[in-house]
């Protein structure tokens, strides 16, 4: 009595193979660009939010900060929303923040 025995056959697995390799071809080339969106994303974030802290501590005191440590030291920032996750710090200047290199 001959057993049936089902699988996969090798030209089966080739063509499996072959599909999962074209799709890695497209996909992860596009995962390098999208990690500069990211980055930059991120970053106009991070200036909207630290604005925003500008803009409540000018209410809070009537006064517009001069710096970063000024925020940071009444608590309005913490030491890590002083840099951006693509390298960039946050600076202020006449109450408008921005990023540099």
């Amino acid at each position: 009595m001959l057993k049936s025995e089902k699988g996969f056959t090798l030209i089966e697995m080739l063509i499996v193979l072959m599909v999962i390799s074209i799709i890695m071809i497209l996909i992860i080339p596009n995962l390098g660009k999208k990690t500069g969106d990211v980055h930059s994303k991120g970053c106009a974030a991070l200036i909207s939010v630290v604005q925003a802290q500008v803009d409540a501590y000018q209410i809070d005191t009537g006064n517009m900060p001069s710096s970063l440590d000024q925020l940071e030291s009444a608590d309005y920032i913490t030491e890590d929303q002083r840099t951006c996750s693509n390298g960039n710090k946050l600076s202020i200047s006449n109450g408008v923040v921005n990023a540099s290199n």
